[in-house]
């Protein structure tokens, strides 16, 4: 099955800097399957994210270092088949890029032949080397700083970061290190507006925020948070632009009491 061609203009990395200079924000959503990119694919966001959070999403795990390079690349692919339209960058999830460079391009390899027009690596420290060989492979880097999901353990939960005046020189250290390193866009997530809005003003690249205030470049949420599928997650940054939940449960029940009604299928709906 072929998607339906877009008129909307899809984004290539340089396009990235240049949203910057526009000041026309960039607007990132979570998709991990074709179902939802071909919706997506019909509407103006820029960015498609298969993130590592399909391991919550979709397979039910409680985090995202469940997820492996298998279970990133099926849902890429799935979302680039049916979203031809978009800018597609895909998660590196826990542990891919840490057994050594060989196993870590194995995987970036797989990311790409999926699908994938870039890559977004959790953290620097430690990073730095595998960063840089990556770019200097042709392949766009996304960076991620704040919260990393794929660090929970260590950060003892899913908690704001960046609150002392130390954290946060280390965060805009490692914010310009990533451009240096020659990332073209960094995510920051669950950090204080301030330095947030401090990062964002001192690199070139865009920053992309999800719980890091307004006046970064742009805002990635997930799919499924932003269509009210999670009504028990109620962080701070969350605006629910659907109460997907109830709106699919009550189309269930519907279904439900008119097959035992009797009123599904009518005489119309039948062969």
């Amino acid at each position: 099955m072929t998607s339906p061609k877009t008129n909307f203009k899809k984004l290539t990395v340089p396009d990235f800097k240049g949203r910057k200079v526009e000041r026309k924000k960039l607007v990132m959503v979570t998709c991990y399957d074709s179902s939802f990119a071909r919706v997506l694919n019909e509407t103006d966001v820029d960015i498609l994210l298969v993130g590592d959070s399909c391991a919550m999403t979709m397979h039910g795990h409680d985090s995202t270092i469940q997820a492996d390079v298998g279970m990133i690349a099926l849902h890429t692919a799935a979302v680039a088949r049916a979203a031809p339209g978009k800018f597609l960058v895909a998660d590196l999830p826990f542990l891919s890029v840490r057994k050594g460079l060989a196993p870590a391009m194995e995987a970036i390899g797989s990311l790409l032949k999926a699908g994938a027009h870039a890559v977004k690596l959790e953290g620097l420290k430690g990073n730095e080397d595998i960063i840089r060989h990556v770019v200097e492979s042709g392949i766009p880097v996304m960076g991620h700083l704040g919260l990393t999901p794929q660090f929970v353990n260590a950060f003892g939960g899913m908690k704001v970061q960046g609150k002392s005046t130390e954290a946060q020189e280390q965060m805009l250290k490692d914010a310009i290190e990533y451009e240096k390193l020659g990332a073209f866009s960094l995510v920051l997530e669950c950090v204080p507006t301030e330095i947030a809005t401090k990062i964002a003003a001192k690199l070139s690249i865009p920053v992309i925020g999800i719980g890091a205030g307004a006046e970064v470049d742009g805002q990635v949420l997930v799919l499924q948070d932003l269509l009210g599928f999670t009504p028990d997650f109620k962080p701070k940054f969350l605006r629910r632009y659907l109460n997907g939940y109830e709106l699919f449960k009550g189309a269930f029940d519907r279904f439900t009491e008119e097959v035992r009604g009797g009123e599904y299928p009518s005489k119309e709906e039948s062969y």
